[in-house]
């Protein structure tokens, strides 16, 4: 405090700070702030705003470096906590043993007193108005001084009330004026009806472009009701918008139909606003703009937006005109084959179906049809959301708009996995079959050579008959998995339980001397179809006649895994050889790589025909692994199945 200056002299400071309307607000806090800081004598006084959880402190005096205009940190940290908090203001003479401010606020401030009170603005607390000190007072604040601080907040709240009012005034002033701008603008645009419609609904003026849009001469319509021209179902929507107009709100974009001089209706786009004079309305004017052609485009647009949207072949539409070219439209079928629902694909780039299998050759064909902007039509592996790949024959078209210019790229994708897994199963009876066929052959034609004159001990006829044995087997399995290739899709509910113990059972009965055991870890069903024994009993049966050993153990189990449901075959026999786990890698028999038969390919083949992948290894024996479908309780098998995926894992 001033020494001599009386304390009344504080106030009467403050009070002049604020008198001033033409005066900056900040000047105005800056001398409210100076004025209490000497009246309280401290040597910090600050203005904050609250907001979201965070104290900004828009205006101090004093040299504190963490109380400048422009610095911030969580309310939760500051000594303004308490104050927002409580009723009344908050006064502290001793922070160091006061409860509130905590030890952390303390190290961060390092302020000894304080005294706050909230701001308040339109009933709202605003912030705060603080004033603070590094050193303990030696005695409280008193009443005079915390009502000092109160008319302090009070005069602040007032001086932001009036800022933020008349920040309102000058935009409203500002919107008339643009408004007032932009009619004017569409005044000088002859293309255009502009017209001014009386209190009373009639018609004072009207552009020369009426004649043009509705066929009569501007004198023709004068004085006469707007409601003159408006087709039946339009007038009480627009009587009900004329009324809101006398009322003083603007009408913006409202599109209604009216009638030309020769009876065809012509939609228009209305805007309108209010003229007013000395607060009320005295009339109203605007402009209106013939959309007819625009609703028709439109009304084709939405036809064919409804016939994508119903066609059974995913579609998919990219901008061109954007890096990336990402995808702003995707239909219903495209979700229902990739699992990529249109929130989840737009924005992003087809790309996104792309993964390890891809052929980067189809994927280079698509790139060069879409740089050279041609149509271009590839087969690729794609994948699914859920990672399960599938067969994609993509066709990609150019769509070019009025001036020639590719805006956009239209996609067509289709699901051909199931005749792809038809294809690789013929290439591979074919190349299975040929090659064994040979080896047998050339096998028999060897010992025919002793037919006649056969070695002594040699039996000639076992010897021919061991490779027309295995000549039939392996027709007998191939005719098997043609079947099964040829059976119909029909997924079912079934029960993992009665499904191993059925196995199981089977082949304790077969095999006495083998043990097999069941364990099943979940309570939900496997969606597939009722062939998938056919593969479980391939694969129990190969690990106990492959195994040397007089006793094999096979466990079978089945598990929970996201939305998957596990089943492992799992045996304790030598392994599988490598050859054939790469065949199932693969997914394909190579003229170099042939299995020993077409077992595993059978199992592959059912369970990926209802969606799942199937897996081999055999670093201790030998693990059967088949990633299944579940169906939940509450699920239907139809909601539940799944396409068919591509013959790989």
């Amino acid at each position: 405090m001033t020494q001599g200056e009386p304390k009344s002299a504080y106030r009467q400071r403050v009070y002049e700070a604020f008198a001033d309307r033409n005066r900056p607000f900040g000047e105005a806090v800056e001398s409210a702030l100076t004025a209490g800081s000497e009246r309280l004598g401290v040597e910090i006084g600050f203005l904050t705003r609250i907001e979201d959880g965070t104290q900004y402190i828009e205006q101090s005096v004093g040299d504190h470096p963490a109380l400048q205009s422009g610095q911030q940190c969580p309310l939760k940290d500051a000594y303004c906590r308490q104050t927002v908090e409580q009723d009344g203001l908050l006064s502290i003479q001793d922070a160091q043993s006061s409860s509130a401010v905590s030890t952390a606020t303390y190290e961060a401030f390092g302020l000894e007193s304080y005294i706050g009170s909230k701001v308040l603005v339109n009933g709202a607390t605003y912030g705060t108005v603080c004033f603070a000190h590094r050193e303990m007072r030696p005695a409280p604040f008193s009443e005079a001084e915390e009502l000092f601080v109160e008319l302090v907040a009070r005069l602040v709240g007032r001086a932001i009330e009036r800022r933020e009012y008349e920040r309102e005034q000058a935009e409203r002033r500002a919107q008339l004026q643009a408004e007032k701008r932009r009619f004017e603008g569409i005044a000088a645009n002859s293309f255009d009806l502009l017209y001014r419609i009386d209190t009373d609904g009639e018609l004072t003026y009207l552009s020369e472009a009426v004649e043009r849009m509705l066929g009569y001469e501007p004198d023709e319509l004068v004085g006469e009701t707007f409601t003159t021209l408006l087709t039946d179902e339009n007038a009480d929507r627009a009587l009900a918008a004329f009324d809101r107009l006398l009322g003083g709100e603007t009408i913006q974009g409202m599109e209604l139909t009216f009638t030309h001089c020769d009876g065809h209706v012509v939609a228009m786009e209305i805007n309108a606003t209010p003229i007013t004079e000395g607060g009320a309305v005295t009339a109203v004017q605007g402009v209106a703009r013939d959309i007819t052609e625009r609703r028709e485009r439109e009304s084709e647009l939405r036809l064919r937006t409804r016939a994508m949207d119903a066609a059974e072949v995913p579609i998919t539409m990219a901008d061109a005109t954007e890096p990336d070219n990402p995808i702003v439209y995707a239909n219903g079928a495209f979700e229902a084959v990739t699992g990529y629902s249109r929130s989840a694909i737009v924005g992003s780039n087809c790309r996104v179906l792309q993964g390890p299998g891809t052929d980067s050759d189809g994927v280079a064909v698509l790139r060069e049809g879409i740089e050279d902007k041609r149509p271009v039509t590839t087969q690729i592996l794609n994948y699914r959301r859920d990672g399960t790949p599938f067969w994609n024959r993509v066709t990609v078209t150019p769509v070019e708009d009025e001036t020639g210019t590719v805006t956009h790229y239209l996609g067509f994708q289709q699901d051909v996995t199931e005749q792809q897994r038809i294809t690789r199963l013929v290439e591979l009876l074919n190349r299975v079959l040929r090659h064994n066929l040979r080896n047998e052959l050339t096998v028999i034609e060897g010992y025919t050579d002793f037919v006649d004159d056969p070695p002594e001990g040699l039996d000639i006829q076992g010897k021919i008959r061991q490779p027309l044995r295995r000549l039939v087997s392996l027709s007998e399995r191939a005719r098997e998995l043609e079947n099964i290739a040829k059976k119909a899709r029909d997924p079912a509910r079934l029960d993992p339980t009665e499904l191993l113990s059925g196995v199981a059972d089977r082949h304790r009965e077969q095999f006495p001397a083998a043990t097999v055991e069941v364990g099943v870890d979940t309570d939900r069903d496997i969606c597939a179809g009722t062939e998938l024994g056919v593969a479980l009993d391939e694969l129990v049966t190969n690990a106990i006649v492959h195994d040397p050993a007089d006793h094999t153990t096979v466990s079978l189990s089945a598990r929970d895994d996201g939305d998957w449901l596990v089943v492992t075959v799992a045996d304790d026999g030598p392994g599988i050889p490598p050859m054939e786990v790469a065949v199932v890698e693969a997914g394909q028999e190579t003229p170099l790589e042939h299995g020993k038969g077409l077992g595993l390919w059978l199992v592959n083949w059912i369970v990926t025909q209802y969606g799942g992948s199937f897996q081999l290894s055999a670093d201790d024996g030998t693990v059967a692994t088949l990633r299944l479908p579940v169906v939940e309780a509450d699920q239907s098998v139809e909601d539940a199945a799944r396409r068919p995926t591509a013959l790989l894992q």
